[in-house]
Parts: structure tokens; C-alpha cells; sequence
């Protein structure tokens, strides 16, 4: 049985194919979420341009919005295009009403063609009622400019402008530099903003005239990689690094602007790596040494489909205390672990979507900490083991990690053992990402 992390994508039809709802889903699949959608206009479009546009009926978009919100509910939200006032009004009420988290707002307002995708009167709405409830706000340079309500030329601008959409109430701005001017030779930056610090994401320049739906691709990685548990900077960076990959990849079909190619990222080996990396990065930045154990900690993840511990990537040396902190002696590798693939292979039989776990240090007081917390607790006695298959390579983890799921109609946060004879005490960390895993480990540093 999986339970996958879920996208809601907002937006538009794209009958070509290549932006709106159509990179909505392409995007959010390839960074293992499940996305959901909620269709605000049609457009009959190409590689050339939008040749018309049928805006769905409000009460048609709250009908979508409803029939997904009241059963499936999101991990985080997307909103694409958003034609009318009437359309940005009934995504404010659904947001507030069910409460929704992790909303990424793209204001799209133009297509590539040129045609216009907001109206005025929508676009006053989407900085009056929609931006202060989001999480973050993905506008390129255009969009930017229209926004902040000045010119944009330089990075320098770019800060200053993202300055002022923050004005508007929305946590992070991420101004995407890929239509600022003579930046062939320098490359295309990003820019992200939470108010008070900004951090600058850059890559090398792609000749290309396949760019047509790099917006929207963008925003659904940011989108699911919040869903993943990712913070925004982190989130954008992943974003980034996909579809600057995506543009590499392109799709030369048509007669004007080609697709961007997301497909090609689908769970690749090193995206795994990548996210394994990023947690223990995070890890790094806490003073979260007492939680690593005797026998120290690894943090793994699992390839989509994992079968063998050859497809379980962790930290070879593990993660190991240093004074106050952590430290790792080598960048993660695939085959790295053997006591916690283990681990994570038994959960996986039981729940593809928990790929993730960590080991820390057991004491009475972190298993009170953990239920505090309101985590999902369990456990398994070393003494109960069949006799006949103690020594087995494995075997213990399995048993005892199979034994609890079996009695659990959920995967619960937290399995641990009080250890045995020459096992020292352990909690295990489950997940269905290496950031998740790691945000449940540092939130239960804070509280212990």
C-alpha cells in the first residue's frame, strides 16, 4: 500500500502539451509526488502561441476544488493561471477553508506567444487576497516587473524588486532571471527572498528556443519539494537544478517554442544522493550530537522500487559525533549501509512511499520526547526472537521491524529496541524522505 505525498496543481490547459496543468503533472511525477488537478481555463495553444481561451465557469472550478479538497487533500498547493477575479476568489476560500499549507503561487501572466493570461482586474486580486496566504511567489522577470511595479535590468534590481513584492505579505519571493538582459555569457540566476536574507541560485546559459513551460515546471518542483518536506531555499535550488536540466533536454517538436523535457529526471540515482546530501547538511547546521548513538547514525534512502541494499544510498563512514555536532567522512553512496537498508527494505514491503529512515541514540527520555510530540511510537523486544534465527545476517532487524508493521494498521515514526546481548539500545527514524526523516529528528532535538 502507498501513501505518496500529494500536489494540488491550479491552472490552465495546455493542448499542446508543454506548460499549464499538462508540466503541472509532468513535474510533480518526476519528483515522486502525486498530483492532483484543478482545471481554471482551457486554452487551444501550440508551440506558437494561444489561439483562444475558454475560462472555466466559477462554479465549475469550485466544484473541482471541493470534489479533491473534501477527499484527498494536498502536501502543497500550486496555482498557475488564474484568468479571472472570479477564479482567484474561490482558490482564496479554498485555502482558507481547508487550511491548505505549502502554496506556491505562479503568477502567470503572459504566455510565451504573448498572449495574456491574467486579466487586470485578476491580477489586483491575486496580490490582494492570494499572496499574503502563500508560501512562496515564483514570478519571472516580466511578471516581476509588473508586480513590484518597476524595471528590472540588473541582480541588483532583482533584490529590490523582490523587496517590494514581499511588501505584500507572501513568506518568500523567487524571482526567476532567465529573461534578464545580457546574461548569455554569465549565465541565468534566480533569486530567492524571505524578507531578510537573500540567496542566489545560478547555472549556465542554454541556447535554446525550447524554453515553453519552464515557469510552470519550476514552480511544480518547488511545489513538491515542499511537499517532500524541503524548506524554500532548498526547494528552490532543486527546482533549479531540474529545469535547467530540463532545458538541456528539450523537446524540439513544433514550430516555435518547444517544451521543456522534465521526464528525463524522473527518480534518477544521483537526485537520490542530491536529497540525502541536503539532509545531512541540515543535520550539520544543529548541535544535534547527543542523539547520534555509540555505534553512530546513518541516514539512507531508497531508489523507487528498492528490492536489494545495493539500491539503498547512506553515508559510507557513517554519521558520526563531533563535539556538539555531526560529521560525515565521504559524500553519500549507493550500497553504503547495511543495518539500515535493512531496515527500510522491510518498511518498504510494507509502504513503497516510506523510502527513508535514520538510527539515533535511544533513551527514555527521547521516547517521551517523541510521544509529546505527538509521533507515531512502537516497538519490538529483542527476547522475542526466534531462537533458530538469531546470528542470521539481517535477520533481527527484519523480524523486528516486520513485527511491528504487521501489528500497525500505519508506518509509525518512530520503531526502537531497549538492545540485547552485545546490541546496544536503538531508535529508528522512518520516512518517506531523507528531509523528512531529518526534520523529525531535529524536532524532536528542540523538544527533548
Amino acid at each position: 500500500m502507498v501513501r505518496p505525498l500529494k500536489v494540488l496543481c491550479i491552472g490552465g490547459s495546455d493542448s499542446g502539451g508543454g506548460a499549464g496543468i499538462q508540466a503541472d503533472l509532468k513535474a510533480a511525477g518526476a519528483c515522486g509526488c502525486y498530483a492532483m488537478t484543478v482545471i481554471t481555463a482551457l486554452t487551444a495553444q501550440n508551440t506558437r502561441g494561444v489561439q483562444n481561451i475558454f475560462p472555466v465557469p466559477k462554479k465549475f472550478i469550485v466544484a473541482q476544488l471541493d470534489s479533491v479538497l473534501s477527499d484527498i487533500g494536498p502536501d502543497a498547493v500550486k496555482t498557475g493561471m488564474l484568468l479571472t477575479p472570479g477564479a482567484v476568489d474561490v482558490v482564496v476560500r479554498a485555502i482558507v477553508q481547508y487550511s491548505l499549507k505549502n502554496v506556491v503561487v505562479d503568477p502567470v501572466m503572459t504566455a510565451k506567444g504573448g498572449r495574456n493570461m491574467m486579466r487586470d482586474t485578476a491580477q489586483r486580486a491575486v496580490v490582494r487576497k492570494l499572496m499574503p496566504l502563500a508560501s512562496v511567489v515564483t514570478p519571472n522577470i516580466p511578471e516581476a516587473e509588473s508586480l513590484a511595479g518597476m524595471k528590472i535590468r540588473s541582480v541588483v534590481e532583482m533584490k529590490k524588486a523582490a523587496a517590494v513584492i514581499s511588501g505584500t505579505g507572501v513568506k518568500y519571493v523567487v524571482i526567476k532571471g532567465g529573461h534578464l538582459p545580457c546574461r548569455k555569457n554569465s549565465g541565468s540566476i534566480d533569486i530567492v527572498y524571505d524578507g531578510n536574507e537573500f540567496c542566489e541560485f545560478s547555472s549556465e546559459w542554454i541556447e535554446t528556443k525550447n524554453t515553453h513551460g519552464t515557469g510552470c515546471t519550476f514552480a511544480s518542483v518547488l511545489a513538491a519539494s515542499l511537499a517532500q518536506g524541503m524548506n524554500v531555499f532548498q526547494a528552490a535550488g532543486r527546482a533549479k537544478k531540474i529545469v535547467t536540466q530540463s532545458i538541456e533536454q528539450s523537446l524540439d517538436v513544433g514550430r516555435g517554442h518547444g517544451p521543456v523535457n522534465v521526464s528525463v529526471n524522473k527518480e534518477p540515482q544521483h537526485e537520490c544522493l542530491y536529497l540525502l546530501q541536503t539532509a545531512v547538511n541540515m543535520l550539520k547546521e544543529k548541535r544535534c550530537g547527543q542523539l547520534i548513538p555509540e555505534v553512530q547514525s546513518n541516514l539512507v534512502y531508497a531508489e523507487t522500487g528498492a528490492v536489494k541494499e545495493s539500491q539503498i544510498a547512506g553515508f559510507p563512514g557513517r554519521i558520526i559525533r563531533y563535539y556538539d555536532g555531526v560529521h560525515v567522512a565521504a559524500n553519500p553512496e549507493f550500497g553504503a549501509s547495511q543495518h539500515m537498508a535493512h531496515v527500510v527494505l522491510t518498511v518498504l514491503k510494507h509502504d513503497s512511499s516510506y523510502r527513508s529512515a535514520m538510527n539515533i541514540k535511544y533513551s527514555k527520555s527521547i521516547i517521551a520526547t517523541c510521544r509529546r510530540i505527538g509521533l507515531a511510537v512502537d516497538h519490538f523486544d529483542r527476547a522475542d526472537e526466534p531462537v533458530k534465527k538469531i546470528g542470521r545476517k539481517g535477520f533481527s532487524l527484519e523480524w523486528g521491524v516486520n513485527r511491528v508493521l504487521l501489528r500497525n494498521r500505519m508506518i509509525p515514526d518512530i520503531i526502537y529496541d531497549r538492545g540485547g546481548w552485545g546490541k546496544e539500545p536503538m531508535v529508528r527514524v522512518l520516512g518517506r524522505s531523507p528531509v523528512e526523516v531529518v526534520q523529525k529528528v531535529l524536532t524532536i532535538l528542540k523538544y527533548l
